[in-house]
């Protein structure tokens, strides 16, 4: 089963969302916001793709954290800190398929070609 992780109020994740149930694609949805997401859990998303990926830098969340905790993330500890206690800060959506990153964003493109029936 397909995991896709992130916010509901997210446009990105309503996209994401919306394109996999239109395409009738079966997922389970886990909200950052209500169920949280724990350190080991993002450590195995940065081992996978790395934490810059996963560190949300365009976002509202990024941009309001104070400029210290910006520019102490230098490396993946760091960044795993700051994503356990801001989740809206991680990249989204995610999805992943028995622990593994299958895709960070959304891509129409590349979602057509990853979820082929």
């Amino acid at each position: 089963m397909y995991i896709l992780y992130g916010i509901p109020n997210c446009d990105t994740v309503k996209k994401a969302r919306a394109w996999l149930e239109k395409q009738k694609f079966p997922y389970e949805f886990h909200d950052y916001k209500k169920a949280g997401i724990s350190s080991s859990k993002l450590k195995q998303w940065s081992t996978q793709v790395g934490w810059e990926i996963l560190l949300n830098k365009k976002g509202t969340t990024w941009k309001k954290l104070d400029e210290k905790v910006q520019t102490a993330v230098t490396n993946e500890k760091a960044a795993i800190k700051v994503l356990s206690e801001n989740t809206s800060a991680i990249k989204r959506p995610l999805i992943e398929k028995g622990d593994k990153v299958v895709v960070v964003g959304f891509d129409e493109e590349a979602y057509q070609k990853l979820f082929k029936k």
